[in-house]
């Protein structure tokens, strides 16, 4: 195998060894930084709703915005963006550092947001130019398999840092936030931006919206990726939560979001074999059912190892969803709107992100985080099974 320029199976690994690790960075800064804003509305002793109204503001500019990040990466700009996105991400860290009311917290998670939708955006394409034509369910499952361990570190960081503490020290973590979010700014800089090789058809016009959402399946897959992230969010943001709600440490709430974490990346490196195997739409229904029978065991009564267990199944069921909704749209879409079809699977889940939080926070108010969690296991199962029926029947017209 070769680990610089492009290897026999056409894999550029000049481009893409810097990607995986500039993916670990911004996520352990993303699981850090979002874990930490939580502790800080307790610390700060915000009512529950501002568990729903703070993230909503992650979500909300992205929405509006994705489209437009995703033609402008359509144009060949993927590492552009991605130095773009990590320079806001270390902006809304040092800003968060300093942010000491629900006012001030708002809108340096505003700026986070909108740096992750460049982030987000600009890594799923490099993943497709680093790939080649034949090997983008192994890049992508490689590439996911790297994130997972950044997701798992940020937690893991949180806890390590808490302790025992029922509330850890943010100001701390904030700046290992801003340490860890600056290096990955660096290694930003050193992505190799695309060749203009599509100047020829700027002045066409791209495929409209609206038949790119007519594509066969493609709104399916859109509404499974909703949930799916929705799904991720809402247990990093929730678990904080439960653990204060049934005495658990910091440390002991790190570890059940660091074993969800682990279980994600294990279930990534066979993933392109078990798309072999079971296929697209049944695994797709498979790790959805799973992970939302995983989230009505963690809000039962049960002990800290069943919780453990539970956050086990989670991050295997979570990890492969994740990972086909992402390849299941890149597998759909036109090569010349690939970031603009990534975009708007971003616009969708932050839509879902923006509103889901917001009203699971109204139901937290008066279940706790355990109701949260039954309602959104039960969604993510619902959703999984809503693809097995419409896809399933529409491969078996095809």
């Amino acid at each position: 195998m070769k680990f610089w320029g492009k290897g026999k199976s056409g894999v550029d690994y000049s481009l893409l060894l810097p990607l995986m690790a500039h993916g670990v960075l911004v996520q352990i800064t993303t699981g850090l930084v979002r874990v930490t804003t939580s502790y800080r509305i307790v610390d700060l002793n915000l009512d529950v709703i501002w568990y729903g109204i703070i993230p909503a503001t992650f979500a909300l500019f992205p929405i509006f915005l994705a489209v437009s990040v995703g033609r402008f990466i359509d144009r060949n700009h993927d590492a552009h963006a991605a130095m773009i996105g990590s320079g806001m991400m270390l902006a809304a860290v040092v800003g968060l550092r300093f942010a000491d009311s629900p006012f001030t917290i708002m809108p340096y998670t505003a700026l986070f947001g909108v740096g992750h939708l460049f982030l987000m955006a600009a890594h799923q394409m490099l993943c497709v130019r680093a790939a080649g034509a034949h090997n983008r369910d192994s890049v992508f499952g490689n590439f996911l398999m790297m994130t997972g361990i950044g997701q798992g570190l940020g937690p893991f960081i949180v806890g390590w840092v808490g302790g025992a503490a029922r509330v850890p020290d943010t100001a701390h973590l904030f700046n290992i936030g801003i340490l860890v979010s600056l290096v990955a700014f660096g290694v930003a800089l050193c992505l190799r931006p695309a060749r203009d090789v599509a100047a020829h058809k700027r002045d066409e016009a791209p495929m409209s919206l609206g038949k790119l959402l007519r594509i066969k399946g493609f709104v399916t897959v859109l509404i499974a990726s909703v949930v799916t992230m929705s799904a991720q969010d809402l247990v990093v943001l929730y678990l904080p939560l439960l653990g204060v709600e049934r005495g658990l440490g910091v440390s002991e709430v790190g570890i059940i979001l660091t074993i969800r974490s682990i279980a994600a990346v294990l279930s990534r490196v066979g993933y392109a074999q078990m798309i072999v195997i079971f296929g697209r739409v049944p695994l797709t229904f498979y790790s959805m059912a799973l992970a939302g029978a995983a989230f009505v065991t963690l809000a039962l009564p049960v002990p800290v190892l069943a919780l453990q267990a539970a956050a086990a199944i989670l991050g295997v069921g979570l990890g492969i969803a994740t990972a086909l909704s992402l390849t299941s749209v890149v597998e759909l879409a036109p090569a010349a709107v690939r970031a603009t079809a990534l975009s708007l699977r971003i616009t969708g889940n932050r839509i879902g992100q923006a509103s889901i939080p917001f009203l699971a926070s109204f139901l937290a108010a008066s279940t706790g985080a355990a109701g949260v969690l039954v309602v959104t296991g039960v969604t993510l199962a619902a959703s999984g099974l809503a693809v097995q029926i419409v896809r399933g029947r529409q491969l078996a017209g095809s």
